[in-house]
């Protein structure tokens, strides 16, 4: 390992330990969830789009959709945590320091899910009843596991980066939003931000040693892997719009209720495909590790989602 790279490792076991935070000591505090505050702003619900709806209904449109991201969360996260201490494994007896910074990294993925698995049960008890979230961690695990590690890093620097996003433009900003949701995707992020960083340094060290064809075909698992996470999207967004006009108070129109499901999949599309896609750092890191006609693999591959350019560095 180069010096730069040890250095950013531990770097991030400082920042691991000046961050650390305990569940219930810190983030939930004894506090419930209020159905009076909204759980994701505006600018990730797309609520606003939506001028048939009262402002009651814009809020609660914005708690369903809080409460999937909050499991979309706890999804992701329990590959993540097994591809991590997969990795660690290169390091047993090599770097100590990177051994260690993953070690924490793992640790502090284990934490994340047992968080979001606490805020899915406080939200359950202020929501209707009738919501549903049927993805298997382990299955889901299972698949994203079975690609390259090229490609696995790939698609979770994404998501990190995403998460770093959406809290420092959406959720930070907004008045409106919910203390304790506001105080989840807090702590959250605090940790994350070290989480990106080793993503981009084991993902890197495993490019080092991938051959052409090797690369090739992890380019290939990538867009298979977002492809899979668009499938959980559209299905996922299909039983919010359900369970949204079953619970939201009055009976939607068939228009009115294909619009609410549209707007969900667009919303669905841009939180967890679009905006870790668009990030700078990504679309750089893309693009210093592909060449030109493996970039537009991509980009042709995941034109259906969008009308613009997406990968394109910085």
């Amino acid at each position: 390992m180069d010096a730069i790279s040890r250095e950013r490792f531990a770097r991030c076991i400082a920042a691991s330990k000046r961050v650390r935070w305990d569940v219930e000591t810190d983030v939930i505090r004894g506090r419930r969830f209020d159905l009076a505050n909204k759980f994701l702003p505006d600018g990730l619900t797309l609520a606003h789009r939506i001028d048939f709806l009262s402002p009651e209904e814009k809020r609660y449109f914005s708690q369903v959709q809080g409460r999937t991201y909050a499991n979309m969360f706890g999804l992701v996260e329990r590959y993540i945590n097994a591809k991590v201490l997969e990795l660690s494994r290169d390091h047993w007896l090599g770097d100590q320091v990177a051994l260690e910074a993953l070690v924490r990294f793992s640790d502090e993925e284990l934490k994340h899910q047992a968080l979001f698995r606490r805020v899915e049960a406080l939200i359950a008890d202020v929501m209707p009843p009738g919501y549903s979230f049927a993805w298997d961690p382990n299955e889901v695990a299972a698949v994203v596991l079975g690609k390259s590690n090229w490609a696995v890093l790939a698609l979770t620097l994404h998501i990190e980066l995403f998460t770093q996003a959406h809290y420092r433009e959406s959720i930070n900003a907004d008045p409106e939003l919910s203390e304790l949701a506001k105080d989840v995707f807090l702590f959250h992020w605090k940790e994350e931000c070290q989480h990106a960083v080793m993503d981009e340094l084991e993902w890197r060290r495993i490019d080092v040693a991938a051959s052409p064809e090797q690369r090739d075909l992890a380019v290939d698992e990538l867009i298979e892997l977002v492809g899979a996470i668009d499938g959980i999207v559209q299905a996922q967004a299909a039983t919010d719009s359900i369970y949204f006009a079953g619970t939201c108070g009055r009976q939607l129109c068939a228009s009115d209720a294909t619009a609410v499901q549209q707007t969900l999949l667009e919303a669905y599309r841009r939180q967890y495909i679009l905006s870790g896609v668009r990030h700078p750092h990504f679309a750089a890191t893309l693009c210093a590790l592909t060449t030109d006609a493996q970039l537009e693999r991509i980009h042709n591959a995941l034109a259906y989602l969008v009308s613009v350019p997406m990968l394109r560095a910085a």
